[in-house]
């Protein structure tokens, strides 16, 4: 009898084994067997989603056969606290395996939006407003506003924001994609003004911005920013004002219709540099790097003024009756 039952212990022992062998071959299987997607995918995380309801996700999407498989991995890994919010990438052939070592170190999808060189503050706004991946919680209009949930009260937001190309993971704040670009302005002016010419007349790296703002949007010609900038720096010099069309546009808003008139150029406004010395109170768009560059290393001569072209170029001129002869040759006869 005791053999008997010793026998059937050994037996049922076997067995057990047995069925957890094959228990475990199946599990590995199916850890390691692609999920059930013919084509790729999005599967958004949200922040406070349990690997649970993560994982009953992928099988109410049919992606998958034995939810609790995965869900004991990611225990048992030590993944289910490492879970990272945001939109992930489901490609066909990706293990459940794979699949939990992606949600862990959080390669979500990265979107993108470009801030061009020579926007205004109302444009750049526009853009971050419209963006469909941001989560907007501020309120346009109000710069005031804006700029203090950025914790900086009382500035003007006008070119603080970098233009450049930035990477984000949907559900990223407008404050915090905004915070990025004044950030990134504030390092590269800083940067630039510490290689700054000597002798420059400006009170602070804020002037330069200002100085660069205009820079910007005088030209799209890359090797005539430091020549412009050579320009206005020796009328700052000379107490000349600066008579630039841009500032005078800026000044007009939204109501300026692309051709500057004697009445806009009478525009009682601190932007109108025909009528108002020195730079105007902020800038009036956002410089790229090689802006600030040239406010901050002017080229060095004798030109005061410049007309455009029929090329897009600029000519420069050392008196104003050349001015006067250039302007007449290039604007007048042209009109």
């Amino acid at each position: 009898m005791k053999k008997r039952r010793f026998i059937a212990v050994i037996a049922m022992a076997a067995l057990m084994i047995t069925c957890g062998m094959g228990v475990y071959l199946v599990y590995q299987h199916q850890l390691n067997l692609p999920m059930n997607l013919s084509e790729t995918a999005i599967l958004r995380i949200e922040p406070g989603d349990s690997l649970t309801a993560i994982v009953r996700q992928l099988e109410q999407r049919g992606w998958i056969d034995y939810p609790y498989f995965i869900i004991h991995a990611g225990r048992s890994r030590g993944l289910a606290r490492s879970i990272k919010t945001g939109e992930y990438e489901i490609r066909p052939g990706l293990t459940p395996l794979q699949f939990l070592s992606l949600i862990a170190n959080g390669k979500v999808i990265q979107y993108s939006l470009t801030l061009p060189e020579g926007w205004t503050f109302a444009q750049v706004m526009a853009a971050v407003s419209s963006n469909q991946h941001l989560r907007h919680t501020l309120d346009n209009s109000d710069h005031e506003s804006i700029m203090q949930n950025l914790g900086h009260p009382g500035m003007h937001p006008e070119g603080r924001f970098f233009p450049d190309t930035y990477m984000f993971p949907a559900g990223t704040s407008d404050v915090d994609f905004l915070l990025r670009a004044y950030q990134s302005m504030d390092q590269i002016l800083a940067e630039e003004w510490l290689q700054r010419s000597p002798d420059l007349p400006y009170h602070d790296s804020y002037q330069a911005l200002i100085m660069a703002s205009i820079i910007e949007k005088e030209t799209a010609v890359p090797d005539e920013r430091f020549k412009i900038a050579g320009v206005f720096v020796r009328r700052l010099q000379r107490g000349i004002k600066l008579q630039t069309d841009p500032t005078v546009i800026y000044a007009a808003g939204t109501g300026f219709n692309g051709d500057i008139t004697s009445r806009d150029l009478e525009l009682e406004s601190p932007y109108n540099t025909y009528l108002f010395p020195g730079l105007p109170p902020t800038p009036i768009a956002a410089p790229g790097r090689e802006s600030i560059r040239a406010a901050l290393q002017p080229e060095a001569g004798k030109t005061l003024y410049f007309v455009a072209m029929d090329n897009g170029r600029h000519y420069f001129s050392e008196t104003l009756a050349e001015h006067n002869q250039a302007v007449t040759r290039y604007q007048l006869k042209k009109q």
